[in-house]
């Protein structure tokens, strides 16, 4: 309901040719909302862009929010599209439930994104999942199929929690869960310095470790654990996916985790960035930004 609001508003304001303060006001606040998932928790979800361009919902990792995506819903290129985040179960402004079953079943991360779609209206949207992102994804793919989609991305995407594709860093995610705040918050500044080969500046370094200090405890314990369908998914998607994986990643190992993708889907397309780590379109977002803008014109010509 609210994002047809926020797209009649806009509409309105513009065939006018005068933007009103009032629509200003109206559009601002339209264009956050929640959806409600399978299991009745609430996922705050935002809207930018052109509402009626070619949809694109962005799912960031974990300790994140949709504030990851600030390179992108600033984008002069990706404004052209209807840009959707959201924030994760157990992140940012979304509903944060105690215990770890909320969090342990990966379908419920499935059933959160079909949430937003839904909820959004978003006709056949191209998915961009970042590192967790990627799980949810592939949970999503497995429960509900590509028939909605027009095609999806992994950046830098975890396919499966298993060693080899994720690089061991057993202290830090010791210090994640402690009881302790000095270790944990000290764990969650390791995590994120760990997402970069470039370090961003620290105005932004701080915003990014205020999201990770905004995690729920119960949802980082429960992670490692979670439950992940990407042969399945990918195995059985036909849109298609595109990975974008830096090749200085810290805390996925690139080449093992391509390797992975391409036995469970030979269709899928490849890009590299040499120096980038973890967070491409954060280290790199111009090239990143280009790079989605080709695949979302491209797939939505198809």
């Amino acid at each position: 309901m609210f994002a047809r609001m926020f797209r009649h508003v806009l509409l309105a304001a513009v065939s006018t040719g005068t933007l009103f303060a009032a629509s200003f006001d109206a559009v601002a606040a339209a264009s956050s909302y929640t959806v409600t998932s399978a299991d009745g928790v609430r996922i705050a979800v935002q809207e930018s862009g052109n509402p009626d361009g070619p949809p694109i919902v962005f799912i960031h990792g974990l300790l994140g929010s949709r504030l990851n995506w600030d390179a992108q819903t600033q984008s002069p290129e990706l404004r052209q599209y209807r840009i959707i985040t959201y924030d994760l179960r157990g992140h940012g402004l979304s509903d944060k439930p105690s215990g770890s079953e909320p969090y342990h079943d990966g379908r419920r991360w499935a059933d959160d994104l079909a949430a937003v779609i839904k909820g959004s209206h978003a006709r056949k949207p191209v998915l961009v999942g970042w590192s967790l992102g990627g799980v949810v994804i592939s949970n999503y793919l497995a429960a509900y199929g590509d028939k909605d989609l027009a095609g999806a991305v992994y950046v830098d995407g975890v396919v499966e929690l298993a060693p080899g594709q994720i690089v061991a860093h057993p202290d830090v995610y010791r210090d994640m869960t402690s009881e302790d705040l000095k270790t944990h918050l000290d764990g969650e500044r390791a995590f994120v310095g760990l997402c970069f080969n470039r370090q961003p500046d620290a105005e932004s370094f701080a915003r990014l470790l205020a999201n990770a200090a905004m995690a729920s405890w119960d949802m980082q314990r429960a992670v490692p654990s979670m439950t992940v369908f990407a042969a399945e998914g990918l195995r059985n998607a036909h849109v298609p996916l595109l990975f974008i994986y830096g090749g200085r990643d810290a805390l996925v190992d690139t080449r093992l985790t391509l390797m992975r993708a391409a036995e469970l889907n030979p269709r899928i397309a490849s890009k590299v960035y040499p120096e980038s780590g973890h967070a491409p379109f954060i280290e790199e977002p111009d090239r990143f930004n280009r790079d989605l803008t080709d695949f979302v014109r491209a797939v939505s010509r198809r």
